[in-house]
């Protein structure tokens, strides 16, 4: 896919180069950019950026919708449900993304060519961030997490090792009433059951400066905006390494010492 030159492609483009994201990998994008709107920067050449450089590869934003789709609210629809995960999200969702992985509250969107094999079987677990999550299945290609205007606190990736290694401690018991009915871009609908994550005190942020001090971590400035790249493999490492020595290594330290 080859889009035009703009001021988002000049100033994204040198960031992916100089961070090492291969063009024929995995890039997952999690934003805030309402800073970057109020200097002018627009979402949709921000997307195009992102999808001129990876033309080899994919493209996956986060679009969870765990605050509107609930016991309460049980549907949930692929091409109708809101992301709640940002504006250029949204906008990638609806314009962009050739698919969208089926799961009521923790759901992906992708574009590329991985795209079908990112999103499969998100459905099939009873946890947000499992193996067959598009986080469990991105771990076989070269995945990055590339964060704009926010960090490591966003990064639902974090979750996968949480769940494999102390499922009962990161996540609620499976409650009866949730149950959804989740509606493909087929009309297929899929009835799909999930455990939610508890509301503990996480300090994702805590493994950045590890990370940095392995070179592992690139941080670059988008107009005065912070951006960070990781390799998904590494942030994984780190955290299961994390986990394994401590199964709370993810919370703070109040809440890790109990």
């Amino acid at each position: 896919m080859l889009m035009s030159r703009s001021r988002e492609h000049d100033a994204l483009i040198p960031i992916l180069e100089r961070t090492q994201v291969a063009r024929d990998g995995v890039l997952v994008v999690h934003s805030a950019i309402a800073v970057l709107s109020r200097r002018g920067f627009r979402a949709e050449a921000m997307i195009e950026a992102f999808l001129d450089y990876m033309n080899k590869g994919t493209v996956v934003m986060p679009t969870m919708t765990w605050r509107s789709v609930t016991p309460e609210r049980p549907i949930w629809d692929e091409m109708e449900t809101r992301s709640e995960t940002g504006v250029m999200t949204e906008i990638f969702r609806t314009s962009y993304a050739s698919r969208r992985s089926i799961h009521p509250t923790h759901s992906v969107a992708a574009h590329g060519t991985i795209a079908d094999i990112v999103v499969a079987r998100h459905h099939l677990d009873d946890t947000p961030a499992s193996a067959n999550s598009p986080y469990g299945l991105m771990r076989e290609y070269k995945s990055y997490i590339m964060t704009i205007g926010v960090g490591l606190e966003c990064c639902t990736a974090i979750h996968l090792p949480e769940e494999a290694i102390a499922p009962d401690l990161y996540l609620l018991p499976l409650n009866p009433a949730e149950v959804y009915s989740c509606r493909d871009r087929s009309c297929r609908v899929h009835t799909v059951r999930t455990r939610r994550h508890r509301r503990l005190d996480r300090d994702f942020p805590k493994f950045g400066p590890l990370l940095e001090r392995r070179g592992l971590m690139k941080s670059a400035m988008l107009d005065g905006c912070c951006c960070t790249v990781v390799g998904l493999s590494d942030l994984l490492d780190a955290v299961f390494t994390a986990l394994s020595a401590n199964p709370r290594g993810t919370l703070r330290h109040s809440e890790s010492s109990r």
